[in-house]
This record gives structure tokens, sequence and C-alpha cells, in this order.
């Protein structure tokens, strides 16, 4: 696959572009999906950016965010990135300590907190990040708790956007992307801090633009693919399917509610693409068993001779299956398994990826022998 010499932020500009109109973003807000094209991607997120210049940010200066996915993580992320400021992901499971140590350490100026939770534990550790200009919070709930003189201190992220919408300075994102270059830094990404304290990992334009092909490769991807985001976007494999190889190749990407609404997420949105941890893997293996357990004798029964048919075919590549194979492996999918792939939400989808850690080998043959097409990758 070929792209263009074009930084992530200059290929949004040039998505918005050509791609207009097309859905590029859905979140789920109070159980209903909500469209965003790639011009609203793009318009969004250069008034984000101009909002963050107007409160101080100076050009390649640091925008941390702390926040479950959700539009407004991504918007953050790229309206740095359209006024040549750098991204610096914290994960939102973090205690005040170690959000402390990110935020000091990246030296983040600007940062941008889910709700007030998240805020608290930027306000607990003030005194140690001098650095600090301003926190920006997505959710208002809870803001009229803060005394005046800390309410001074924090905007909503609805008033960095109105800011930015109001101070007609698009001169300052065209300027900014026609100095950029593919070996600025875009992202920094820390590590767990698992032997010592997290390091920061540099990410350049060039990084990210380097793995986009072999991803899109090596997994079919196309601009029809769809994905439900929910891991970690300070996680670098987050990133890559969340914000990378969409805005290159202008495919879906789709936010549920909740890190907690995942389950259900998946059979609204039913990805073409999905990548779980062991624990989701586990956990959707767990509810279909549990199903299985509540149904009566004979769905149970054919399950197992359906189930019990296809094994051998799970370690079996499909262009290795003989007629009868195929033929076995229909009547199951169209009895049993297509209901099942219904229930977890995963009938669409072309590639399932699991990683990180091992997944147990009757999960990963369970869900090769229900046909999802499971690959693990270390």
């Amino acid at each position: 696959m070929t792209l263009p010499d074009l930084t992530l932020p200059q290929m949004l500009r040039e998505r918005a572009r050509t791609d207009a109109q097309r859905i590029a973003i859905r979140q789920k807000d109070f159980g209903i999906w909500k469209p965003f094209t790639w011009a609203q991607y793009h318009q969004r997120a250069s008034h984000f950016g101009l909002g963050l210049r107007a409160l101080g940010l100076p050009a390649g200066g640091h925008v941390g965010v702390i926040s479950e996915n959700r539009i407004e993580w991504v918007l953050a992320q790229m309206g740095a990135g359209l006024v040549g400021a750098v991204t610096v992901g914290v994960y939102p499971t973090s205690p005040t300590n170690e959000v402390a140590y990110v935020v000091g350490h990246a030296d983040i100026e600007i940062m941008v907190c889910e709700d007030q939770e998240q805020t608290d534990k930027l306000l607990a550790a003030l005194p140690e990040l001098p650095r600090l200009k301003k926190i920006v919070v997505m959710e208002t709930k809870g803001l009229r708790s803060f005394a005046p003189e800390v309410r001074q201190f924090i905007t909503t992220f609805d008033e960095v956007e109105q800011l930015g919408a109001a101070s007609g300075q698009q001169a300052i994102i065209d300027d900014a992307l026609a100095r950029q270059r593919l070996d600025d830094v875009g992202l920094m990404i820390y590590t767990s801090g698992s032997t010592g304290k997290p390091k920061g990992a540099m990410i350049s334009y060039r990084n990210i633009r380097g793995v986009v092909p072999g991803i899109v490769d090596r997994l079919e991807l196309s601009r029809e693919t769809t994905h439900l985001s929910y891991l970690p976007l300070c996680h670098v494999a987050e990133q890559m399917l969340t914000s990378f190889v969409p805005v290159y190749i202008g495919s879906q990407v789709n936010f549920g509610e909740s890190i907690r609404t995942v389950q259900e997420d998946l059979r609204e949105v039913a990805p073409t693409m999905f990548l779980g941890v062991p624990r989701i893997w586990e956990k959707l293996h767990a509810a279909i068993h549990i199903k299985l357990q509540e149904t009566g004798g004979l769905r149970r029964a054919l399950f197992h001779k359906a189930y019990n048919a296809c094994k051998p075919l799970a370690e079996k590549p499909r262009s290795a299956w003989s007629a009868a194979d195929k033929l076995t492996f229909a009547a199951s999918y169209w009895l049993v398994f297509r209901a099942l792939q219904n229930f977890i939400g995963l009938r669409n989808a072309h590639v399932a990826l699991t990683g990180a850690a091992p997944i147990p080998p009757d999960v990963v043959r369970f869900f090769r022998v229900l046909g999802v097409p499971l690959i693990e990758v270390y």
C-alpha cells in the first residue's frame, strides 16, 4: 500500500477535503449513536486546536489527555497536531501520584480531563506541576463544587472549541501544517513503568505513517472497515486502530459509552475488525456458556453436535477444506454459530485480534470453531 507523504494532521485535512460527508466517527451518548463526518471531525479538531493556542499553548507545546475513549480524546489529539503541538496520553486508571509523574515528566502545559474524578487528581498534585497552565474538562458535572480560585484554573471542552471557532485564526493552522514534517514528534506514549518509572516514547509522524501500510495489508483493511474503540488510547495498539489507520485510509471508528458497555456496544456496532485483550475474549466466552446453560436441552445438544463436528476445522486453513468440510461448517453456521456470532457482535468481523498476554488455547479454539477469525499477536 502506498501512502501520501503527509503527517497525520495534514492527512486529516486531506481526508476532510476528499471525503467530507463520509462518516468518520460515531459516538454513543445516552443510548444513541451520533455520527460525525470527516468535515466535522476536521472542523472541530481545528477549533479545539485554535482554542488551545488562545489559552497560551505554544507551537511544540505538550497537551495531556486523561480520559476513557471518546470523540473528545481524538479531537484533542488532532487539534493539538493541527497547531503543531504534541499529545501525551495518561491512563485514566492511574492514581494521583502516577498522573503527576507523567504530567510533570512530559512538561504538559494544558491537561484535558474527562470528568471531575480526573480533574481532582491534577488539583491534588498542582504544587508539583509548575508548568501546568490550564485544565480542560469534557464533562461539566461537578464543576460548581470547586472554589472560585480553583475554577479560574479550569475551562470546559466546549468553551475551548468556542474560543477557537471565534478566533478566526485559520492562518495559524495553515502555517503549522505548512511547516510540519514527518520527522516531527506528534505523540508521546508512556510505558507501564513495570521496571522503574514510566518512560516516554516519542512517536514521530514518520513512525505513524510507517506502520499503517503493514497493518492495512496484513489485516486486509479498507475504507469500509469499522472499528469499536475502547482499549486505552494511551497505548499505541489502540492508537494504530483508532487514529493512525482510519485517518490514512478513511475507515470508521465507533466510541461506545464506556469500557463497561463493550459487549452491548459490540452487538450494536457489529464491527468488521475487533481487537480484544484476553480478558475481553474470556468474558465473551463466558457470556456464551452462561446462555448455553440457561437454554433448553435440545439447543445445548444441537450446539455441542455442531461444535464437535467443526472442531477439526478450526486448525485447518479454509483453502484446505474439502467439499464435505464446507458443507458441515455451512450447516453448523446457519443452525447455530450465526446466532452466537450475532450475540457477541462479531458476525461481520473479517479479522479479530488478541494480544498483550497469552490467551487460553481452549478460548482461541472455541472462537475459531465458531468461525470468528481470531489472530493472536505478540
